[in-house]
């Protein structure tokens, strides 16, 4: 199992919209280094949503359901998307500034790769941010 960021903006589509909705297609994704990260996701990957924004934060946790696959939308092939379902909403959001100012997250890719939408997490990362979200582990 991996671990992973997926950021949204949440006028356009929020994780309470994915919360009512029970699964979505993550699209939207054109970036060449996040594309490569959602064709590596597998089913069963879990996935923090992180809002960006007026917000920046991680805000619920969610789960990869299928493989990657072409987008249904696009004309692309090169073009991959998803399945997402919700889990829970974070307990305590975990915001860009408190992970920032976290030496812990010096060389995490949130931090450095600013705006990537796909963000690969290490497990130990993954820890530390439930930690600070009040999620129990």
């Amino acid at each position: 199992m991996r671990y992973w960021i997926l950021k949204t903006e949440p006028q356009a589509y929020s994780y309470a919209d994915l919360l009512r909705e029970g699964r979505t297609i993550w699209d939207g994704v054109t970036n060449t280094v996040a594309l490569k990260h959602l064709r590596t996701m597998q089913p069963g990957d879990q996935v923090l949503i992180y809002h960006t924004g007026d917000e920046r934060r991680a805000v619920g946790l969610a789960e990869v359901t299928s493989a990657p696959y072409p987008d249904p939308r696009q004309d692309d092939p090169k073009l991959v998307v998803v399945d997402v379902r919700p889990l829970e909403a974070l307990p305590r959001p975990v915001d860009l500034a408190t992970i920032k100012a976290d030496p812990f997250f010096a060389e995490f890719a949130l931090v450095r790769q600013g705006r990537l939408s796909v963000v690969p997490v290490t497990p130990e990362q993954w820890t530390r941010l439930l930690a600070l979200a009040g999620v129990e582990g």
